[in-house]
């Protein structure tokens, strides 16, 4: 029975399901983006994010603390060189899920997890979204935007006529 147990087994014990959890880390940390199922990115969401947490400690405790996660000394090298060095200033949020589609042979939903600050392509297109939105609220764009500034304006044109 699965009273209580809130984490996703993936249908693995737990040997099984440590090694599966500790693979795939190793993968995203040195690839820094993997494709995979979505309920395993899911699980791996939940492995990693403690484990880049404790990155940002450089210390021996928090480095034999993760080599015991994940087993692998060019991991744990390359967690606690470029990759703390780039989420140092991050409180949280580590890596993104994104949602690809199904695979073709039996339907199970895919997606991409990788790692957030890694991926200029996807931050550069975030920024000339928020280029367009500035655009748009010139123009009139959304009613709540628009009346937003209208207010302030309003209240400092009476403010100085009085």
């Amino acid at each position: 029975m699965r009273h209580g147990k809130k984490f996703n087994q993936l249908g693995r014990k737990t040997g099984h399901r440590r090694a599966l959890l500790a693979n795939l880390a190793i993968a995203l940390i040195t690839h820094k983006r993997i494709n995979t199922t979505l309920a395993k990115a899911k699980a791996l969401k939940r492995y990693v994010e403690p484990l880049v947490t404790k990155s940002k400690d450089n210390s021996t405790h928090s480095r034999r603390v993760v080599f015991s996660y994940l087993q692998n000394k060019e991991a744990v090298k390359e967690l606690f060189g470029p990759v703390a060095a780039t989420v140092g200033d991050r409180p949280g949020g580590y890596t993104r899920v994104i949602r690809t589609g199904f695979r073709a042979s039996d339907a199970s939903e895919m997606a991409l997890i990788e790692l957030v600050d890694f991926n200029n392509v996807y931050d550069n297109a975030k920024g000339e979204s928020k280029g367009r939105k500035r655009r748009r609220t010139r123009r009139g764009g959304k009613s709540g935007e628009s009346a937003a500034p209208v207010a302030p304006t309003t209240t400092a044109a009476s403010s100085e006529e009085e």
